[in-house]
């Protein structure tokens, strides 16, 4: 098994069929078939079912695959910090959703300014599923709640947030999670922290929601608060950036309990250069919360 089959392997799964990876690869599709089978028989599994003209990646490929993102991901940190040490190529970032929507473009502006040869490529989603792509290799770093709990994780605080408990306009005020026991809530998946420390919220108080209801967005989440279905726990800085903000009442958490940082996380064996140039770029703009502790081991 080499780098060559892994790159394959992970084309394929990534592009559902044979054809689709040989022109993503610049390669003809029977010197990819001919690779993956190699593949295959050197590992004795399937790592892919066929089904006509696509195919499905398997649990035994699920498995590799795991392992080839973050290969691969190793070998191109390795290229990147003994061929130059200046930021240059791919610089994968993950983000939760509202920190990517109010956070970040200023920053990502003020670093292809300053850093024009690395391609930023930012996806978004759930912290879990961010924390999930860092350990697996699919970014290079990510921005989400901290401080980093995993053991081979690091970063910095780079921004204060507080989370605030939004109503209808005509919701009587609240002071604690009992006085709104059993009410419907709004919130993201449970994969992600900000749903967490709701639910905690509720449970430091010896009370409980109602009905949980999944959404997918912010706007969705406030039109819903809005007509008076619920109540939702969202960052006070996204409710200020989002145009129906008029529309609902904002509650802040007793004791600040709804305060808290975002991170820029890395992996600890990560030191690439375009990370140090996200690093230093955030301290020169003194985002950094004060008081904070940072990483033992800064790239820098």
């Amino acid at each position: 098994m080499d780098l060559t089959q892994l790159e394959i392997f992970r084309a394929i799964a990534e592009e559902g069929s044979v054809t689709a990876a040989a022109e993503r690869l610049h390669r003809v599709p029977s010197n990819i078939s001919t690779r993956l089978r190699q593949l295959e028989n050197e590992l004795g599994v399937a790592l892919f079912s066929r089904e006509k003209l696509r195919l499905h990646i398997t649990d035994a490929g699920r498995t590799l695959l795991d392992y080839a993102l973050r290969i691969l991901a190793l070998t191109e940190e390795a290229r990147e910090r003994v061929s130059s040490q200046k930021p240059a190529g791919i610089f994968t970032l993950g983000s939760i959703e509202s920190t990517a929507a109010v956070r970040l473009p200023p920053l990502i502006a003020r670093y292809h300014q300053t850093w024009p040869e690395v391609e930023l490529d930012l996806s978004t989603g759930p912290s879990g599923d961010m924390t999930d792509g860092l350990l697996a290799g699919q970014f290079s770093a990510v921005f989400t709640e901290g401080p980093p709990r995993h053991p081979q994780l690091e970063g910095i605080p780079v921004f204060a947030e507080e989370m605030v408990l939004i109503s209808s306009l005509n919701h009587p005020p609240v002071s604690s999670a009992a006085d709104i026991a059993g009410s419907t809530i709004y919130a993201f998946r449970a994969n992600c922290s900000y749903r967490r420390l709701f639910e905690n919220w509720f449970a430091r108080d010896n009370a409980a929601p109602g009905k949980i209801f999944e959404m997918e967005s912010y706007h969705g989440i406030v039109a819903c608060v809005s007509a008076g279905a619920g109540l939702a726990m969202i960052p006070q800085s996204m409710l200020q950036s989002m145009p129906g903000r008029d529309s609902v009442l904002a509650w802040p958490l007793a004791g600040k309990r709804g305060h808290l940082h975002i991170w820029l996380v890395w992996r600890k064996d990560s030191h690439s250069a375009n990370l140090q140039a996200m690093v230093k770029l955030l301290k020169s703009d003194r985002k950094i919360p004060t008081g904070q502790p940072e990483s033992d081991s800064i790239p820098v």
